[in-house]
């Protein structure tokens, strides 16, 4: 299936009590250029993301924004801080043996000094983290890649038309080009007896004349190329992603012909279709651009 490199995918979850929400904007590139932003805590989940991008996409540049919420997940620690508890209890001491004073200290007094008890939140487990958000990241690439799906059908039927006026256009020349000749001999023939006036016209030259520029204007050959451009233009439309970059190569081979037979061609309405058939490779061309 064909795929669009424009597209926007999304999706939220939790697991094992993460929240995670994963988001991925894409637009043309020629190559694949993945920027992916993290909070600071899961900046080593970076190159899975990363992995997994690729593993998916071929070229384009896409925006991979990744939320983490682990509130939920920790939990609260209350941790002594010793040293300075002994700090404390000890200033106490002191304090009660200079002045002849009860240095009974009990521990909730203790703990009650400033600073004494300190709040602590445990770390997330990596890999828990890891897998939260590799299972809501792989939901918004798929989201994603219904989005460039449905991008690329569109891109797909809208040139398969296009291939269809380009076949159009091609039986056109195939059947105008004989008459050229034709018409080139009877300019030809009526040019001679005007010049030769009563004198006797040799057919044989004529003949000769107009089998030259059957030559130096025949553009079968570029007609069959076109055919069989246009034939493999179809069939890699049906391949489905990445082609991108084939037709490219082949749209250039097809302006190529046309190009050609622009040149050889002196008949302005051979002219004409040659100048319709660039429009619509150009406007193809504009198409394969959005095409992964």
């Amino acid at each position: 299936m064909i795929k669009s490199m424009t597209g926007y995918g999304g999706a939220k979850g939790e697991r094992s009590a993460i929240a995670v929400s994963a988001e991925l904007k894409s637009v043309n590139n020629r190559y694949l250029d993945v920027s992916v932003r993290l909070p600071k805590s899961c900046l080593f989940a970076e190159e899975a993301v990363r992995s997994a991008v690729a593993a998916r996409i071929s070229r384009g540049k896409v925006d991979v924004f990744i939320t983490v919420d682990t509130s939920a997940a920790e939990e609260e620690i209350i941790k002594v801080n010793e040293p300075l508890a002994a700090a404390y209890l000890k200033a106490v001491r002191d304090t009660a043996a200079a002045y002849d004073l009860d240095g009974t200290v009990t521990a909730l007094q203790l703990v009650r000094m400033p600073d004494v008890m300190v709040q602590e939140k445990s770390d997330t487990d990596r890999d828990v983290l890891l897998q939260a958000i590799s299972a809501v990241l792989e939901q918004a690439l798929e989201d994603f890649d219904a989005m460039r799906t449905r991008e690329g059908q569109r891109l797909a039927e809208d040139i398969q038309e296009k291939l269809a006026g380009l076949e159009s256009m091609v039986d056109r020349i195939e059947a105008r080009s004989p008459q050229t000749v034709a018409e080139y001999r009877a300019r030809l023939l009526a040019r001679m007896q005007e010049v030769l006036a009563d004198s006797a016209v040799d057919d044989s030259r004529i003949l000769q004349e107009a089998a030259i520029y059957a030559d130096k204007v025949a553009v079968d050959e570029e007609m069959v190329r076109l055919k069989s451009h246009i034939a493999q233009f179809r069939h890699l439309l049906s391949a489905g992603s990445p082609v991108g970059r084939k037709l490219d190569f082949l749209l250039q081979e097809m302006n190529r012909e046309a190009n050609t037979t622009g040149s050889k061609c002196s008949d302005s309405e051979i002219a004409g279709i040659v100048i319709d058939m660039k429009a619509e490779l150009e406007k193809i061309r504009e198409q394969i651009q959005n095409m992964e």
